[in-house]
């Protein structure tokens, strides 16, 4: 083999990033696989444009066919982003028996299933490494790193966008909208940020992670989302006075042989590892039976970090190529899919309450948990400006999500309770 013709899918922020990586480390890719690596072809929207990676402009097209169906190219990289385009690009390229590299966090999460078997039934590797956490190559180590082992508990900090904004609003007690000003004026946050902000990204990645790390069919509606839009400087506030920190926590867990998956607003001891990741870096937390605990920790996303784990996918499908053993990489999920019920899925709490300031409240209050086997751990009572208002504020011991929500509901019809003012979820303690 001469070399290792490679077509690129998008030249924005990472497939720049990818360039300059191929451009710039060629002896130590030629080193590693035994021949060059050439990009070939690049589609772009406008070859016109300015941009700052050096590249020559008769490798850029507009038209997709002269990368899928290029019959010199070995490799397509998808970096262009979106889902249906994408998905339709790579399910020719694959059929056309060319291997694929791609950063595409939502088309995995959607649609990996389907592709990883059409890139099976074509004898091609497809891999995803920078789909999740960036430069943090979570996904490899999942797969190979952990193959011995039996996961047990994945938790993690998988969206740098809501680690900044929360990060800046403990550390500098700045209001939401403001840090999310700053989040975007930085290019941290989208325009219009929802996807980040409501917990979507972060869902579209622990699917991906918990489908691999336990061997089973996980689907984006499996998780259980909440953003972080409705925090307030006095939910934080409160958490530092408590001891905890507050992030947006993916997290997928398996007891026995179910599951669960959710991405919310949780409150972490001060001394837990992931609670010291800040700003816009990433972090996952991986649970084996054998190892125990390991942390992965490291840039979630940039040009240069992203790029580099997709390089990475890059060698290994080039590697593959040389032993020919490729389109092995796929293996089938090897469980039925089991999701907890509501009554199986046990965490701590934390609850803020604006009550009466009578007397007899706190009775009620403490009769209604009884009733629904949940139990204080911590209290904190303040005295409220509004005349007749107390602030109640509550760590709750292990009790179950269906018993907690019910008592949600009956605190919000209790007579004694003026509104629930925030409720999240515990975890990083021991049990």
């Amino acid at each position: 083999m001469v070399e290792i013709k490679v077509g690129l899918l998008g030249l924005g922020t990472v497939g720049s990033g990818v360039v300059k990586i191929i451009a710039s480390h060629q002896d130590r890719l030629a080193h590693q696989i035994g021949c060059p690596v050439k990009v070939t072809k690049v589609l772009v929207q406008n070859p016109e444009k300015e941009r700052d990676v050096a590249i020559s402009p008769t490798l850029l097209t507009t038209d997709a066919d002269e990368v899928i169906n290029n019959e010199e190219i070995d490799v397509v990289i998808e970096v262009m982003g979106g889902v249906e385009q994408a998905r339709q690009y790579i399910l020719q390229a694959l059929r056309n028996s060319k291997h694929v590299v791609t950063a595409n966090k939502d088309l995995m999460a959607l649609y990996g299933t389907e592709l990883l078997a059409i890139a099976k039934e074509h004898q091609c590797d497809l891999f995803y490494e920078a789909s999740v956490a960036g430069g943090i190559p979570i996904l490899r180590s999942i797969v190979d790193g952990f193959s011995s082992d039996r996961i047990t508990k994945m938790m993690g900090i998988v969206n740098g966008t809501t680690n900044f904004i929360l990060t800046k609003m403990s550390n500098e007690g700045k209001a939401y909208e403001d840090v999310l000003k700053e989040a975007q004026d930085l290019g941290f946050a989208e325009a219009d940020p929802s996807s980040d902000v409501e917990g979507l990204d972060a869902a579209r990645k622990m699917t991906i992670l918990a489908t691999l790390g336990f061997s089973t069919n996980v689907e984006l509606t499996d998780v259980k989302v909440k953003g972080i839009t409705s925090i307030t400087e006095e939910d934080l506030s409160y958490s530092r006075d408590l001891g905890y920190t507050m992030k947006l926590i993916g997290l997928a867990k398996r007891d026995g042989n179910k599951l669960e998956v959710s991405v919310e607003p949780t409150l972490l001891p001060n001394k837990h590892p992931l609670a010291s990741v800040q700003n816009e870096f990433n972090a996952v937390y991986v649970y084996g039976e054998a190892v125990g605990e390991t942390m992965f920790y490291g840039p979630g996303a940039g040009s240069l970090p992203t790029a580099t784990a997709v390089v990475s996918d890059l060698v290994a499908v080039m590697k593959n190529m040389r032993l020919g053993v490729t389109g092995n990489s796929a293996v089938s999920p090897q469980y039925e899919k089991v999701l907890k019920e509501d009554n199986e899925v046990f965490a701590k709490y934390f609850l803020r309450l604006h009550v009466k300031d009578e007397v007899g409240v706190f009775a009620k209050i403490t009769s209604l948990f009884s009733s629904y086997d949940a139990s204080f751990e911590k209290i904190i009572q303040m005295p409220l400006e509004e005349k007749g208002t107390a602030e109640i504020v509550i760590v709750t011991h292990r009790a179950t999500l269906e018993n907690y929500q019910t008592l949600l509901h009956k605190l919000e019809e209790l007579d004694a309770v003026k509104c629930v003012k925030a409720s999240y979820r515990i975890e990083g303690e021991s049990k």
